[in-house]
């Protein structure tokens, strides 16, 4: 079953122990330089965004590799590089269009967030549960649910000016 990495930014916080978590689990070291998320604040919104990997179905962060080293996990599905392979040269971190790739100096690799192998800690440690990893039949009843709320607001507003 797909089962997707979900953001709710109205309740995110902002105290980014998503980002210390996943760069511990993954490095082993409390850095949120190193971390798979990156917590964002929209100065003029006063709102956080925790930024992540969208695991595309067409992802240009795998179509742009020039030595194929980013595929989709064939039991889990989500995008993964392998470092074995990755030359470090950053097309992939370039031209991902949500920001969700990162570059380790140390390494000289590239690193994205790869679920934890289907157990996303990030999620484990949301105390606000603004992240949760959901399958794909929950992504689209939860979208369904907010797009029927927003029309049903805007026909609020719509009698209230008519």
């Amino acid at each position: 079953m797909d089962k997707f990495l979900t953001v709710d930014a109205d309740k995110c916080t902002g105290c980014r122990l998503c980002e210390q978590v996943c760069s511990v689990m993954h490095e082993g070291v409390s850095n949120p330089a190193k971390s798979r998320i990156q917590v964002v604040k929209w100065e003029q919104e006063g709102i956080y965004i925790p930024v992540i990997c969208k695991q595309c179905e067409d992802a240009p962060c795998m179509n742009v590799c020039p030595v194929r080293a980013i595929s989709r996990d064939p039991d889990f599905g989500f995008v993964k590089v392998d470092h074995e392979v990755c030359i470090g040269c950053r097309s992939c971190v370039g031209i991902c269009p949500f920001g969700a790739m990162g570059y380790n100096d140390t390494t000289h690799q590239v690193f994205k967030c790869d679920l934890c192998g289907g157990d996303p800690q990030c999620v484990r440690f949301c105390e606000v549960n603004a992240l949760e990893y959901v399958s794909a039949d929950r992504v689209s009843s939860q979208k369904k649910r907010k797009g029927a709320a927003r029309q049903s607001a805007a026909e609020r507003q719509a009698v209230a000016l008519g």
